[in-house]
């Protein structure tokens, strides 16, 4: 078994199902003391649970990354519950409704922009100070595909994972001298449980856009979220890691 992260204390978003919840189970298996988050704190408890019974230690956090003081105390309950804070991955969002530009609601934008973006921005400006003071780490933000192309009729959603990729640069670059590597990875359509809810027939056509020929697991995404966090992606910083099966090859 990987020892890649003994010693390590993780913080995971959206740890309640998904990629976060697979992420959360590799980090742990690993070696990694992690802390799930999720506005839905039974889902985020139910994974925990799973961690725990297999061996691994995890505890379960209610929080919405949209508000910044749940941010705050996520990182706090991290400090307090393990002593320290090493790994960050900053993952929760949303898609929202799909409309065109000019019919889409001022709220729809909000809430995307709250979640996608600002829950982003409030992660990193509390994870980093005490990843900083454990000693240093890394970090991994969850942009998208979309965060390269545009995608009709969720101009929100694309906005805020293009911006999610720039604050990731940008911060990469004023605090990877300080010990902390901050990268974006860019997943392809994940057979997450909103798309799995989708009909054969609707995800078809969807698939047949990969040149791989199916769509994603969220574990494929979270080994690579796994990688860029261990030592062995340890030159790797600021960069935009793009696992989506072919997709924008085409």
């Amino acid at each position: 078994m990987s020892t890649d992260f003994d010693g390590k204390v993780a913080l995971v978003s959206g740890a309640g199902s998904g990629i976060g919840a697979e992420t959360a189970k590799i980090l742990a298996a690993r070696g990694a003391s992690v802390i799930l988050t999720d506005v839905n704190l039974e889902a985020a408890q139910k994974i925990a649970e799973e961690i725990t019974q297999a061996g691994g230690e995890a505890t379960a956090f209610k929080a919405n990354v949209a508000n910044p003081e749940d941010a705050k105390a996520s990182v706090a309950f991290a400090k307090e519950t393990y002593g320290a804070l090493h790994l960050a991955f900053n993952n929760a969002g949303i898609v929202g409704a799909e409309k065109h530009v000019a019919d889409l609601e001022i709220e729809d934008w909000q809430k995307v922009m709250d979640i996608n973006l600002n829950g982003v921005f409030y992660g990193l400006k509390y994870q980093i100070p005490e990843i900083l003071a454990s000693g240093g780490g890394a970090i991994v933000n969850t942009s998208s595909i979309a965060g390269f192309i545009a995608v009709e009729n969720l101009s929100h959603y694309t906005a805020s994972k293009h911006a999610v990729a720039g604050l990731t640069k940008t911060a990469a670059l004023e605090y990877g001298k300080q010990g902390i590597r901050i990268n974006s990875v860019h997943p392809g359509y994940i057979m997450t449980p909103l798309i799995a809810q989708w009909t054969d027939v609707a995800l078809a056509p969807l698939e047949a856009l990969h040149p791989i020929g199916r769509l994603g697991q969220p574990e494929e995404i979270a080994e690579v979220v796994a990688f860029l966090l261990s030592d062995k992606a340890s030159f790797v910083s600021g960069s935009q890691i793009v696992a989506d099966g072919g997709f924008l090859s085409v």
